[in-house]
């Protein structure tokens, strides 16, 4: 697993203006709160936040930050804001972790032999993956940053469904919090018939 060690300072200054302010200096204002501690607002320098992001797995593992007065905490991404037209970061929220706390997280899929599989070599099928995420629980320690998907048996006509994921262990699926209903157990990746209309493409051609 990645680390992140995460340099920020604290700050006393809060509001929109003292936010512009960190920005025209190239910071990113943030804030840290939970594990049962008053929030505490920090800034960090944003051509390192900028490096941080470029990673995946920045928003899935366990942030290691260090504020100015030297203290160490665990960590992990809740919330990002972006400028809607710039390459910039306008705001960043973190939430304290506790190693006996179950966290809730939005875990990327990765799909494995797609390639491979005899639905993505039949002409005419289409492997559509419907969901990219999943949300997970866990305890820190178990905190996995992606979850594998293996495709490489996926044939024309199959569906794989959340509760077909082989899960890391001690990683529960959110979704299935009251019960493996069908109705919680959404498809992941199916295949699709394209069917092409001959007609058409000779009309077309002329």
């Amino acid at each position: 697993m990645s680390i992140f060690r995460i340099n920020a300072e604290l700050r006393d200054d809060l509001g929109k203006g003292a936010s512009r302010r960190l920005r025209r200096e190239n910071k990113v204002p943030g804030i840290i709160y939970g594990a049962g501690r008053d929030p505490r607002a920090v800034s960090i320098e944003h051509h390192k936040a900028l490096r941080y992001i470029e990673d995946e797995s920045f928003f899935t593992s366990i942030l290691e930050l260090k504020a100015a007065d030297g203290k160490r905490q665990k960590v992990v991404l809740r919330d990002m804001q972006r400028h809607p037209s710039k390459p910039v970061i306008m705001h960043m929220d973190f939430q304290r972790v506790a190693d006996d706390v179950e966290l809730h997280m939005h875990i990327p899929l990765h799909f494995m032999n797609e390639e491979k599989s005899a639905a993505a070599k039949t002409s005419g099928i289409i492997v559509s993956h419907q969901l990219t995420e999943v949300e997970v629980s866990c305890l820190p320690d178990d905190l996995p940053e992606f979850i594998e998907v293996d495709l490489a048996k996926f044939k024309p006509g199959d569906m794989l469904r959340l509760s077909d994921i082989k899960l890391p262990k001690g990683v529960k699926l959110t979704a299935f919090t009251h019960g493996h209903d069908e109705e919680y157990d959404t498809v992941v990746v199916s295949t699709t018939h394209v069917h092409s209309d001959a007609t058409s493409d000779e009309e077309a051609a002329e």
